[in-house]
Parts: C-alpha cells; sequence; structure tokens
C-alpha cells in the first residue's frame, strides 16, 4: 500500500501533538521521520512513531522540553536536550553548529540528555544549502558485540557526511557501523524472512540467520561480521562515534545508553544523561573557494560515476543515490508501508483519538 507524504505527514503531526509537543516541534519532528521514508530508510520513519510514543509513555521522553546550550566556545558547543525527541533536539543541535561555523569556520556540537534522532543523513543536510559540509553521529540501543565478544556493548551508532557539489547531486554517506541496522531486522521480523549471513550472533555468540537472534540474548556485529572480514573496523568506528556522541557531551555510553528498542529495559544504574549526539559543520569557503571546490566535488562525482561497472551491474553508485532516486519516485509514487506498519499506525491512531485517514 502506498501513501501520500501529505497524508502520513499529517498523521504523525496529530500523534505528536496529541502526546504533548508543540505544533511547530511536531512539524520538525515529523519532516525528520518522513524523510527516512521519502528516502528508503523504511525502518527509520513512521514505522518508528508508536516506538516514540511508547517512551512518552514510559516518562522516557520530554514533550516539551528547554533545549539550550549549556556550555560552548566560539566553535564548538554542548546542547542539554532536557529528554525532549531526539527529532527536535537534533535539529536544534545542528543549527548551532551550523551558526558556529558561520563565524569561526567550524562548528562541532556533542548533545547529551536526547532520544533517537531518526536517519543521521537529514542532519547532516541540513550544511548543504550553507555551502558547508555536514557530519552527524549518534549512539544507539546497545545490541551490538565488540569483535570477540559475547556481550552487548555498542549501538548501530550511524555515521554520515553530505558534501555539496555544484552541478551533481550532493555526496551523502549515511551509514551504521554494523553490518545492518536494527530496524532492517524489524522489517524482516514483519515480513517473517531470513537475514543473511553475518549480521547477528546468538547468545552463544554464534553466527544465526534468525531475525529474533537480537530479541533472544544474541547482537548485532560490526561492519564487517567477523575478524576474518574487518569487524575489528567497524567496532573501532562505533566505538568512534559512542565517544564523540557521548563521553564528550555528558550522555551515557556503551551499555548504558538508554534503549529505543521495547525488548531492553533502561540500565539502572546510568552513568550519564540521555543518548549522546555528535554534530560537525564545515564552511568549505574556510578551505578554498566554495566555488572551486564544487568543481571539483562535481568532477571527482562524475568520475566515479564513469568508472566500469562488474558484470551484472548497471553503474557504479555515490553515496546518497539510491536514497536520491527513491525520493524523487516516492514523492511522485507515495510511500509504501508493510501491512503490519499501517496496522500498527492504525491501531496507535484508535489510542490516541487520531483519524488515520
Amino acid at each position: 500500500m502506498n501513501f501520500t507524504h501529505q497524508q502520513l505527514e499529517k498523521f504523525t503531526i496529530a500523534v505528536l501533538q496529541k502526546i504533548g509537543c508543540s505544533k511547530a516541534d511536531a512539524k520538525t519532528a515529523a519532516s525528520v521521520l518522513l524523510s527516512a521514508d521519502l528516502r528508503g530508510v523504511d525502518s527509520h520513519g513512521v514505522a518508528r512513531l508508536s516506538g516514540y510514543v511508547r517512551l512518552w509513555e514510559a516518562g522516557r521522553i520530554n514533550p516539551t522540553p528547554n533545549i539550550r546550550v549549556v556550555h560552548e566556545t566560539p566553535s564548538t558547543a554542548v546542547v542539554d536536550g532536557d529528554a525532549g525527541l531526539g527529532l527536535v533536539v537534533a535539529p536544534f543541535a545542528m543549527k548551532v553548529a551550523i551558526e558556529k561555523a558561520k563565524t569561526a569556520g567550524t562548528g562541532w556540537v556533542s548533545v547529551k540528555n536526547s532520544n533517537h534522532y531518526g536517519i543521521a543523513g537529514v542532519h547532516a543536510m541540513e550544511a548543504l544549502q550553507h555551502d558547508m559540509i555536514g557530519i552527524s553521529l549518534t549512539n544507539a540501543s546497545p545490541l551490538v558485540s565488540p569483535t570477540f565478544s559475547k556481550e552487548r556493548l555498542l549501538g548501530t551508532n550511524p555515521i554520515s557526511v553530505a558534501i555539496p557539489a555544484n552541478e551533481q547531486p550532493p555526496f551523502v554517506l549515511d551509514m551504521a557501523t554494523t553490518t545492518a541496522a536494527n530496524g532492517k531486522l524489524e522489517i524482516l521480523q514483519r515480513k517473517k524472512e531470513q537475514a543473511p549471513e553475518g549480521w547477528i550472533q546468538d547468545k552463544h555468540g554464534q553466527s544465526t540467520r534468525d531475525p529474533l537472534g537480537v530479541k533472544e540474548g544474541g547482537a548485532l556485529l560490526p561492519l564487517g561480521g567477523d575478524r576474518e572480514h574487518g569487524s575489528q573496523k567497524g567496532y573501532g568506528l562505533g566505538a568512534v562515534v559512542d565517544i564523540f556522541s557521548a563521553v564528550l557531551s555528558g550522555a551515557n555510553y556503551g551499555p548504558w545508553v538508554p534503549p529505543f528498542v521495547a525488548f531492553l529495559d533502561p540500565h539502572p544504574n546510568p552513568v550519564g544523561e540521555g543518548l549522546g549526539h555528535f554534530f560537525g559543520a564545515m564552511r568549505v569557503d574556510a578551505f578554498r573557494p566554495a566555488d572551486d571546490f564544487k568543481q571539483h566535488m562535481d568532477n571527482w562525482i562524475s568520475r566515479f560515476r564513469e568508472a566500469t561497472p562488474v558484470d551484472g551491474q548497471e553503474k557504479v553508485l555515490i553515496p546518497g543515490d539510491p536514497e536520491r532516486e527513491l525520493e524523487q519516485e516516492r514523492k511522485v509514487n507515495g510511500i509504501p508501508l508493510l501491512s503490519a506498519v499501517v496496522e500498527d499506525l492504525r491501531s496507535l491512531g484508535d489510542k490516541l483519538g487520531v483519524a488515520w485517514e
């Protein structure tokens, strides 16, 4: 089933207002969620809406937060999200980074006391309209075992970097530091399909394809899957994201990160405040004239597009291409939702008194 962006946005805004968000914050949060659906990152779109409501019901989300800068220098800041929706806290913090970059050349913001912030890429891309490079990182529910570990100590901890170009579309890297995000497992569970080899290990540390493996005590695996395929590199990247996002800001890190998933409870002895993010904005003209840079980015992108594809593949992709192409298609043809997601949203609407259609 396909639904228009406008229909899903209207529903999402109404639901968020029902839990106490202001209209402005509800619009901001809905925009972030729907950007995931438009860009084909279905695991982080409206399918997650009931999860945010569940956290609000548990008293873990403040719908009217006092989001503020609590420490700063000319080029850096720490933002306290006051337990607000990460979908609202993150845009605030990215704006702080951009404003600092306007005057100092670069801006760096670490965030504490926040929650799940949606897809990393939408926040990094905010910098593009200012001829800046944007960076977005966040820690997440502790579902990932470091290389050689049975314990779950890290999140999927994504990294996004958005780089402007001139005539070419921007370069937008948006990736988890695991082989797959947990939301992908949720989609497989709804479809009743097996996970690819190398995504998950069971509670004994053995490889499994059961998409319920993590819920049953197993773990997601770092990018690479195992040591022979470079999982120590994914582990290292995830660790850096955790440290920048939380150790730097005063948020919870590692196994103390408050989980988004329903099958885990928050740690009884937190070491910080909420969940953490990290944002960067770099003015291109702090390094070279922006027009020169963007022309060379066009050249870089064009040359990589011209690379000879391997047999069976149509073309070589640039990071951001699949999401951009899906966004163009879904703006015209609508956003497809699994029937399980539709039923979940319909039930959520019934509970809160919000009409689904």
